[in-house]
């Protein structure tokens, strides 16, 4: 079995963030999203994957990941020349994907329990797809399963305009070769691109077995900055301390923290869940729950929550806590004068703010 993975798209909905970026390679506890992605399909026996990439951010990342020997797989790289729906990344696939079953693994999307248990599902039921289904009160934004009394899928629609269902379709499927039959016989949707969902109904249709998995463990789509916020504090939720870092006596860690090799903490306190990257100094800083600080940080006479930080952020010298933030790479933050205000940020790269 083989995997493919669809890093391309413009993350629309994260700018100014992914201006200068892949929406894939935004941190959760200082590891990229994609990683997740690729690990997850190491862990169910999937080491041969290809990863969709597109031509504004595909080469940063093939430089974060590499040939994939730090994940114990062989990866290839397909470029996509423009976004023409996930459909259409499966159809460049084709000669890669070959004859095997595969799983499809949108990139931004994020499980914490991984795949395991839906790819053995697939294995076991002899089916030329699979689906995998996640009940919400309002699934309109998505494309959305329709089951009969047994629980076959009888329907998908792509972001209905009336309720139809509580299954949203998640972004991680499973396919035999009859997907390529499929893909090579649908049109484009009104809005240019080739949909999954008429991908799948076309399978359904033509008499294929197309089964549904529902999913019990925690998924987010990580397509915003509550949701990247909400995913980080999932996986810090499950941190193991590890302090590999320097904590100078004057200094406080509370609860589970991690720090990597080179991180300072100087008369600060750190309050677990937490995460400081390498070579970043936390001095006279508070850093709350849920906050994860990537690598080459500053962190100084600050308060700062529930965010996230990208590497080489220097936040100084702000009497305002900062909290529900999600802050680029090499953006500078400090006090101007002036009343202080609450803050709540999100910033793109090689950002510098004033606060007043």
């Amino acid at each position: 079995m083989k995997g493919l993975i669809l890093s391309g798209g413009k993350g629309t909905r994260l700018r100014p963030f992914t201006y200068t970026g892949a929406k894939q390679l935004v941190p959760l506890a200082n590891k990229p999203v994609l990683f997740y992605a690729i690990e997850d399909l190491v862990e169910a026996g999937i080491t041969t994957i290809g990863i969709v990439i597109s031509p504004e951010t595909g080469e940063q990342v093939k430089a974060t990941v590499g040939d994939g020997a730090l994940f114990g797989a062989q990866i290839t790289y397909l470029l996509q020349d423009a976004p023409r729906g996930i459909a259409h990344g499966i159809k460049i696939a084709q000669d890669f994907i070959g004859v095997d079953p595969f799983v499809l693994f949108l990139g931004d999307n994020f499980l914490r329990e991984g795949i395991v248990p839906q790819v053995k599902a697939f294995h076991a039921g002899a089916m030329n797809a699979q689906i995998i289904l996640y009940p919400m009160d309002d699934p309109s934004s998505m494309g959305v399963a329709v089951l009969d009394a047994a629980g076959h899928v009888t329907r998908l629609v792509e972001k209905p305009q009336q309720f139809i269902s509580p299954y949203a379709v998640i972004g991680i499927y499973m396919f035999d070769q009859h997907v390529f039959e499929a893909v090579n016989s649908i049109k484009p949707s009104a809005r240019g691109e080739l949909e999954i969902t008429e991908t799948i109904q076309y399978l359904i249709d033509h008499g294929l077995k197309v089964g549904a998995q529902p999913l019990t463990g925690w998924w987010i789509d990580t397509g915003k900055t509550s949701d990247i916020l909400e995913a980080n504090r999932l996986i810090l939720d499950i941190l193991e301390t590890k302090i590999a870092g320097q904590v100078t006596d004057n200094s406080r860690i509370e609860g589970r923290v991690v720090l990597e090799p080179g991180a300072l903490v100087i008369n600060s306190t750190v309050r677990g869940p937490a995460i400081i990257g390498a070579q970043t100094r936390i001095e006279n800083a508070y850093v709350g729950p849920y906050t994860s600080i990537q690598r080459d940080c500053v962190i100084q006479n600050c308060e700062i929550e529930h965010s996230v930080v990208l590497e080489n952020t220097h936040i100084q010298d702000v009497s305002s806590r900062i909290a529900d933030s999600l802050i680029g790479r090499n953006v500078e933050i400090g006090r101007a004068d002036g009343q202080n205000k609450a803050l709540k940020i999100m910033l793109g790269d090689y950002s510098k703010v004033g606060i007043l």
